[in-house]
């Protein structure tokens, strides 16, 4: 059986919709997905295995508050969730008597306390990944940013032209914090665009950087003379805030900041308050603090801020391995065999 959840724009999220479009046996275990924003998780992969061993609930909003969240997974035996849109920390786990797998997406999720989890003999489960829609997105907020396309486009759907003046990237400088998988791609990119490369983050190399078309520099020589700073990231306690205000106000005012990582590398206030003051150009942002953006955020009104909502992973491939690799989970599970252990190939 699938039923889907939907959350109607205008209703609370509690409001819920229930269309039941397959019927089976009672006697199966109950799976919820979670966080299914565009309502697509059972067109991304073939669910077929499970037939008549599951009862799969698709919900297409998002809960933040813990006690809600607990509310609507107590009758779940497995929780499908969605990169870190839904967090599962020890305080939701412990209150999960039924809960047996949790089945994420990616190579990795912080928002699960995997020790708790352990601890309830609850099985975490994880899927491949690819980085190239991550890379591509970072050039698609980098072009956007540059030549003010957001802006133009809202000025011309209201029916003005031309309002603003963009910038080339020719011989421009392209600041890499973080050189692994996503932002060594992204370097050679620059590169194409004729832009000089730097690259910093605390284990890089001259010889890696150099081997990615950059050149190795400190971490305030980065901040100081790049043109465009870009993010690469993992999200830990060691690169949490690793932006603060002193690295922004180093920046040109000049500057365009992107960030595709995660929102809590960089130190929101002082970002905010260096945006308002335009002490930097723009910024790009794909990824936040709290997500969703709450609706009264500054991200959202800033005109020198392009803000998405966190898509740089929402890319239709991508997906269908999710979900793919997120039905293989599943079934294992259910046939008491080993996890699924999909090739790590996303790492930042």
């Amino acid at each position: 059986m699938i039923r889907r959840h939907l959350c109607l724009r205008g209703l609370d999220a509690r409001q819920l919709i229930v269309k039941e479009t397959l019927v089976a046996s009672t006697n199966v275990a109950r799976i919820a997905i979670l966080d299914d924003y565009q309502n697509v998780s059972l067109e991304m992969a073939d669910w077929s295995p499970l037939a008549g061993r599951a009862v799969i609930t698709v919900f297409n909003d998002h809960l933040s508050n813990f006690d809600e969240i607990v509310e609507r997974l107590l009758p779940f035996d497995a929780v499908c969730v969605m990169r870190e849109r839904t967090p599962l920390p020890r305080a939701v786990i412990e209150r999960l008597p039924r809960l047996k797998l949790i089945a994420s997406t990616g190579p990795r999720n912080a928002a699960i306390d995997v020790d708790a989890a352990a601890e309830r003999g609850i099985v975490v489960a994880h899927t491949g990944y690819d980085g190239r829609s991550t890379i591509e997105m970072t050039w698609a907020l980098i072009l956007a940013s540059v030549r003010h396309v957001a802006l133009e486009n809202a000025y011309l759907r209201a029916g003005g032209w031309q309002r603003t003046v963009g910038d080339g990237l020719q011989g421009k400088t392209l600041g890499v914090l973080g050189l692994g998988k996503i932002g060594s791609e992204v370097a050679r990119i620059g590169l194409a665009f004729g832009m000089e490369v730097i690259a910093w983050s605390q284990n890089l190399t001259a010889d890696k950087a150099q081997a990615c078309g950059a050149r190795l520099v400190s971490k305030e020589e980065l901040f100081r003379n790049a043109d465009i700073l870009t993010i690469h990231l993992v999200l830990s306690q060691r690169t949490k805030g690793l932006v603060g205000a002193a690295e922004l106000q180093a920046m040109k005012p000049s500057a365009r900041l992107i960030n595709t990582s995660r929102g809590p590398i960089v130190d929101e206030p002082a970002l905010i308050e260096v945006l308002r003051e335009r002490r930097i150009a723009g910024a790009a942002l794909d990824v936040f603090d709290i997500e969703p953006l709450p609706t009264d955020h500054p991200f959202r009104s800033l005109e020198n801020v392009l803000s998405t909502p966190h898509i740089g992973y929402v890319a239709r491939d991508l997906y269908r391995t999710f979900y793919g690799d997120t039905v293989k989970n599943i079934t294992r599970w259910l046939d008491g065999g080993p996890k699924y252990e999909p090739d790590d190939t996303g790492k930042q």
